[in-house]
């Protein structure tokens, strides 16, 4: 006997009740699930043609498939079929269609499918349902397009997809989208989806796929590879300098201090003393690229607690002005080979962060402070004759500068004796000026350098006039006791120079990985 119900009777109001709601649920599970399409019910023709791959784990080595880069699609390779690995950026279906954008690195390139014969809707809706982002292979036969392809890099040629295969998905949320993350800036058509600078950050690993980002850190690999080819060319041999040192490299208070063996020791601000030690060693031209340290609690656009030295120091035969005129003619040679062999990647970045074109002169425009203090006055600002350039000052100048002589890169030399350090070379004939000089780019500071004292017994007069323990310089001097050419050189920001050089407004930026006041990761 069950509760409700008599043998030979009708179910019970009750027992009817629940039957009733276990149909309606069933029918609205049956609504939410997705109809078959009609060739869903025959046969998939597309097997074997899309799906997720295995992992790869390097079981074996296939070396008959041939794949190209995006960027090398163009209309030479029209009906060509080939293989492409590249990452979805954007997917849109549209009846028995699907386009797709595939990026890879800084390339994109449209791709199409659509259902025919040997492609099934089965096959459609698996590349509609791909994650953005994932990593995909696919084979596509190169077609040419009616009209361009603006919003690819790869404008007059799409691909006709014949097989894709996910190689490694990605999660189908991403806590930033590529694509906001590489919309332009200062763009006069109104208010778009922007990604902040702070998420950027804690989501590098996404921030950097953007197109722009992709042409920056190539154009900062390619600026660095130029500092140190066009050295080599001219005789400089690059040295390797510590990291870790005994000493605050530049006798001031904004040194990270750590631990060693019972010790201190500090992270180096600077290679200066071992660039020096180069030269009175006999390496006469000598450079270093590495990192640099200054535990200054300075949150501004330009600075950062860790980064990257180009660092020079070279012997002269009787003016430091062989040495300034050597750094300047590594600056224009630079910018003429980035002008001349990576305007692609200028362009790439011009197109989310616009700027004006860079100028130069050649030979490097060089200026003394004096002149400086002269056109700085005509525009209203007074500066004493002990007085250093601040910030507003530098870029005041650099769009006077502009203006009157049309370069954004400019020499400036004779600072003031009294805003130098101990180890600068006085002006032998004006005992106000030293033998100093800086180098801007659009307005702020690049490179400060010097004529550096090479003889131990005026070097310690000079120490002593600032106020330097002899003691805690010690080795520096004894460097000279035992003969040293007259030398001079500079140091040099690497990511200021890239920020600088493609107009942008902040050097985290250019700094792939930043360290500043506030931010140790990722």
């Amino acid at each position: 006997m069950v509760e409700g119900k008599t043998e030979g009777t009708e179910p019970s109001k009750k027992a009817l009740k629940k039957q009733q709601k276990e149909a309606e649920k069933a029918a609205k599970k049956a609504e939410r699930q997705p109809q078959m399409p009609e060739q869903e019910a025959t046969e998939d023709v597309s097997v074997g043609l899309y799906g997720n791959m295995e992992m790869i784990r390097s079981t074996e080595y296939h070396s008959d498939r041939k794949y190209v880069h995006i960027k090398e699609l163009n209309l030479k390779l029209t009906d060509e079929t080939v293989w492409i690995r590249g990452r979805l950026y954007t997917s849109r279906a549209k009846g028995k269609q699907v386009f797709i954008v595939i990026r890879q690195e800084g390339s994109t390139v449209q791709g199409l499918a659509s259902v025919n014969d040997k492609i099934s809707k089965q096959m459609i809706k698996f590349i509609s349902g791909i994650t953005k982002e994932s990593i995909i292979d696919l084979e596509a036969t190169i077609k040419t397009v009616p009209t361009k392809v603006t919003s690819c890099s790869q404008q007059d040629v799409e691909c006709s997809i014949q097989k894709i295969f996910v190689v490694s998905a990605a999660k189908s949320q991403l806590p930033i989208l590529v694509e906001d993350a590489a919309r332009p800036e200062n763009v006069e058509s109104g208010p778009a989806i922007t990604v902040n600078q702070d998420m950027r950050l804690d989501y590098r690993f996404l921030d950097l796929r953007t197109p722009a980002n992709q042409a920056i850190y190539r154009l900062e690999s390619r600026i660095t590879n130029l500092f140190r080819q066009i050295l080599l060319e001219i005789g400089f041999e690059e040295i390797h300098t510590p990291k870790m040192i005994s000493a605050a490299s530049e006798g001031g208070a904004n040194v990270f201090e750590m631990p060693y063996f019972g010790k201190k020791a500090y992270l180096a601000q600077s290679p200066q003393l071992y660039k020096q030690i180069a030269i009175a060693s006999d390496f006469d031209k000598v450079f270093t690229v590495g990192s640099v340290f200054r535990a200054e609690n300075s949150n501004t656009h330009r600075h950062l607690t860790e980064f990257i030295g180009l660092d020079l120091e070279m012997a002269f035969k009787s003016h430091y002005h062989e040495v300034v005129d050597t750094i300047g003619y590594m600056f224009t040679e630079m910018f003429r080979r980035l002008r001349d062999k990576h305007s692609d990647l200028i362009a790439l970045v011009n197109q989310q962060y616009p700027a004006e074109p860079f100028e130069w002169l050649d030979p490097a425009l060089k200026l003394e402070f004096s002149q400086a203090r002269e056109m700085l006055a005509e525009a209203g600002v007074a500066l004493g004759e002990e007085d250093d350039l601040s910030t507003a000052d530098e870029k005041l100048l650099g769009k006077l500068v502009k203006k009157k002589y049309s370069t954004d890169f400019f020499i400036l030399d004779k600072f003031p004796l009294a805003v130098r350090p101990f180890y600068t070379m006085p002006d032998p004939k004006n005992p106000k000026a030293s033998n100093s000089y800086d180098m801007f780019i659009r307005g702020e500071e690049i490179l400060s350098g010097a004529q550096r004292i090479h003889d131990p017994a005026f070097l310690t007069e000079r120490a002593k006039h600032h106020g330097v323990e002899i003691e805690k310089i010690k080795s520096y001097i004894e460097s000279f006791e035992y003969g040293c050419s007259p030398h001079a050189g500079g140091g040099i920001g690497l990511e200021r120079v890239v920020m600088l050089y493609l107009g942008l407004d902040n050097i985290r930026k250019t700094s792939m990985f930043p360290r500043d006041p506030k931010r140790l990761t990722p």
